[in-house]
């Protein structure tokens, strides 16, 4: 019998409904203590000294960006192999970004290519961790240290991941994490600037709400700022999601592993490489290839059959607002663009059953009659 498997669905327990009408009942809905309990946690965790709640993952990176000091004409190292908004948030302040080709089994960023990128003009590096797999973030800080650049981390699909032991986020000059219902925890809309550094720490509190004095001076605006505020109901629902952090990646795992067990049964298809130096792996999606010559075809069979799925990601350089700003094409990043038309995000979740990645297995097993 067909089923409906979604792609994605947010973990929300009675915990979560009874914070949220908490808040509901206070008559404090914006600017109040849940912001602060939820930075504290966040802080906690990943074992910072100042975390920043903000509206979304995309105004954390820009936050970031702009607190650094990166501008008009500045090159910031970056991977085209991601969501847009980690090269958008560096196009809003008018600075370049300079994308490096990824490795070929994790994802992420070829670390050893990033030097050949740098130039006088380059102020940041940013890497992103691929579907929640984090990288030798040490290494980067070397190289970053080494000429005298920024390390910014978009951690945004990576919360409670650990590459030898180091969390991610927790050792570049700043990191943003995001909480959309996809992600392991959500505030339904949401994310996080984490860093150890006060001035920075300090510019984005300011100006995630319109340029504040961090004296909280009401209609006192030191700087220009935006309203890039999380509200005191997305806090609440953080706080019971973060409470509930370590139950939810283990779930997760147990969901990422019973894939991988039944998807050794289909040579045709590659399960996600994990580095051996991941010592703590937080899934984010759950992400299979296969050749790019059924691709597309299999992506309509399974939506035929109420799977739901996506290619993920489209490369960033073949967007076509990047290819008309920016002239790229293809072969421009070569495994980029071979990762781009082979990925395939197949339903994953917390709380997703067992019967239903059997079915899904077996729906992509049942595609080998196609060819």
């Amino acid at each position: 019998m067909k089923k409906q498997v979604p792609l994605s669905r947010p973990d929300i327990t009675d915990k979560e409904i009874e914070y949220v009408n908490k808040v509901l009942r206070s008559g404090i809905l914006s600017i109040g203590p849940k912001v602060e309990e939820f930075e504290k946690m966040i802080a906690e965790y990943i074992g910072v000294k100042h975390a920043i709640a903000v509206n979304s993952g995309t105004s954390a990176l820009h936050l970031i960006i702009k607190a650094l000091g990166i501008k008009e004409g500045d090159e910031v190292i970056t991977t085209p192999f991601s969501f847009i908004a980690s090269s958008n948030c560096i196009l809003f302040e008018k600075a370049i970004p300079v994308f490096v080709d990824i490795d070929e089994d994790t994802l992420n960023i070829n670390i050893d290519k990033i030097e050949e990128k740098i130039t006088d003009k380059t102020k940041a590096i940013l890497t992103v961790d691929a579907f929640g797999q984090p990288m030798d973030m040490k290494k980067v800080k070397e190289i970053a240290q080494k000429h005298n650049l920024f390390f910014i981390e978009d951690s945004c699909e990576s919360l409670g991941s650990a590459y030898n032991h180091i969390k991610a986020g927790s050792i570049a000059d700043a990191a943003a994490f995001a909480f959309y219902p996809n992600k392991q925890i959500t505030t339904a809309e949401g994310g996080v600037i984490v860093t150890n550094n006060d001035e920075t720490a300090e510019l984005c509190r300011s100006m995630r709400s319109q340029g504040r004095a961090i004296t909280g001076l009401w209609l006192y605006h030191e700087r220009l700022g935006y309203n890039y505020r999380l509200s005191e109901i997305h806090s609440a629902l953080g706080i019971a999601q973060m409470e509930r952090i370590d139950e939810i990646i283990e779930k997760r795992s147990g969901v990422a592993d019973y894939y991988n067990k039944r998807l050794r049964e289909i040579p045709w298809v590659n399960r996600p490489i994990i580095d051996p130096n991941v010592t703590k792996m937080s899934w984010f999606v759950y992400v299979i290839r296969v050749e790019e010559d059924i691709r597309n075809h299999l992506i309509d069979y399974l939506k035929e059959n109420g799977v739901e799925c996506k290619p993920y990601f489209t490369p960033i350089h073949l967007q076509p607002f990047y290819k008309k700003s920016h002239g790229y094409k293809e072969g421009d990043f070569e495994i980029t663009e071979k990762a781009g038309n082979q990925c395939i995000a197949i339903p994953f979740y917390t709380n997703l059953e067992k019967e239903d990645i059997d079915y899904v297995v077996d729906v992509i097993k049942s595609f080998e009659s196609r060819f």
